[in-house]
Formats: structure tokens, sequence, C-alpha cells
């Protein structure tokens, strides 16, 4: 189950690399991209914006985390190029069935450029075994969402101070951008620290 290197990603368990041609590796790889990029667009459709906050509560967080633990650093990161590509191009793949240039460089798309940094972390992480315990998991899940928000709330800050015409308090970015998705992130913190680990036993006991 381990290479000397480092320990393997779920994914590379699952859907082992070896004895393939490079031409199938190659499809393989692109596959997997190009179908957790589209799992992260399926869960983009679950969102709920608040009145107070131009940032909807998605269900993105959890697909783009759980999309870097499953692939790794760079098949994860490759998935959220796919995605952003996807959306940039006019897919409505993003959340609300948002897309194009626009809604990156919007109030939201920081935290859209940070899925993308997200996934690489904790793919890093995965690969080195973080997704294979309980605490560890919840430990990257939570190193993925500051990312994500050291990203997200600069972006959201300027873009939406820029409209007002007036410079945001930190008070003010916080309780847009933080405050109201602790509660989500959490419960999506919990539900990765229990599915990949539970996959990891499953796998074992294959």
């Amino acid at each position: 189950m381990q290479t000397a290197a480092r320990p393997l990603t779920l994914v590379e368990a699952l859907v082992p690399r070896r004895g393939l041609s490079l031409p199938a590796a190659l499809l393989r790889d692109a596959a997997l991209v190009i179908g957790f990029s589209a799992l992260i667009a399926v869960f983009a459709r679950i969102s709920i914006y608040l009145p107070f906050t131009p940032v909807p509560i998605t269900g993105q967080t959890l697909a783009v985390l759980l999309a870097g633990a499953a692939l790794g650093s760079r098949r994860g990161a490759l998935a959220l190029l796919a995605y952003i590509a996807e959306g940039a191009a006019g897919l409505p793949v993003f959340a609300g069935g948002k897309a194009g240039v626009l809604a990156l460089v919007g109030p939201s798309g920081g935290y859209i450029w940070g899925f993308l940094v997200a996934a690489f972390v904790v793919g890093l992480l995965a690969e080195r075994g973080w997704d294979r315990r309980v605490w560890t998991t919840a430990l990257a899940m939570l190193i993925g969402n500051v990312v994500i928000y050291l990203f997200g709330l600069p972006q959201l800050a300027l873009v939406v101070g820029a409209a007002k015409g007036a410079a945001l308090g930190l008070n003010e970015v916080l309780a847009m951008g933080l405050l109201p998705f602790i509660p989500g992130d959490i419960f999506k913190l919990l539900v990765a620290a229990g599915v990949l680990p539970s996959a990891w036993r499953l796998l074992r006991r294959r």
C-alpha cells in the first residue's frame, strides 16, 4: 500500500497507475481531474445567500478539500485549475450557477483562488498520510479552510470596499466573510474526518 517515497493517496490506492501504459495513465489522470472538477461544480449548486454578505454558504469547500486529499497535491490542484477554467470559459460551475471572469475578480473570487491553493496543501498533507486518521484529517481540513480564507477575505474587503468607496474595518470583513461560515465549516470538517479514514479502513479490509 506504500511506495518507498511516500504513502499513496486514496485515489492512487483505488485506481493505481502501476501496469498502465503512458497513454492509459494520462487518460486515467485526465478523467480523475475532470471528474473531480465536475464534483466541485455539483457541490457549488448547494448555495445559500445571506442578506448581509455577497459570499454564499456552499458545499464547494467540502468537495475541494476532499479532492485535494483524494487526488494528492498535483492532481488536486489540476482539478481546481480545470474547475476555474471551466467557470472562466462561461460554464455555470461557480456558486449559484455563476460563470465568467468577473466571478473570479468579484467579492467571492478570492475564495475560488483559495480553493486551488487549499487543494494543493491538503493534497501534500494527504501524501504524508494525514488522511488516514480522524484527528490528522480534521487538522488537514482546518489548514485547508484557513488557506481559503487567507485568499478570500482580502479580495472581499477590497472589492466591497471599492464599491462602497470606503475601506472596510476588520470586524466588518469578518462578519461578512468568515463568521457566518464557521458552523458549516465545522460540519464539513467533521464529515471529511469521518469519510476519509473510513474509506482507508474499508480499503485495507479489501
